[in-house]
């Protein structure tokens, strides 16, 4: 489930529809240079980071 800064890790369901966007790399590594927002339907999963393929943490934007 969604930790407490309301993001969520690739293989999870989306809690709702909407634009997500890579806050951050599993791995630790920074996704600075991945700007790639997706969109998402309520109970999709979140895939791999587009850029790197590395599990992700994700982040509503819209």
């Amino acid at each position: 489930m969604a930790n407490n800064n309301n993001t969520y890790k690739t293989g999870e369901k989306a809690p709702e529809s909407g634009t997500y966007k890579v806050q951050s790399l599993v791995s630790g590594s920074s996704s600075s240079q991945d700007n790639t927002e997706i969109k998402l339907e309520e109970g999709e999963q979140f895939p791999p980071s587009p850029s790197s393929n590395e599990a992700a943490h994700w982040k509503k934007v819209s």
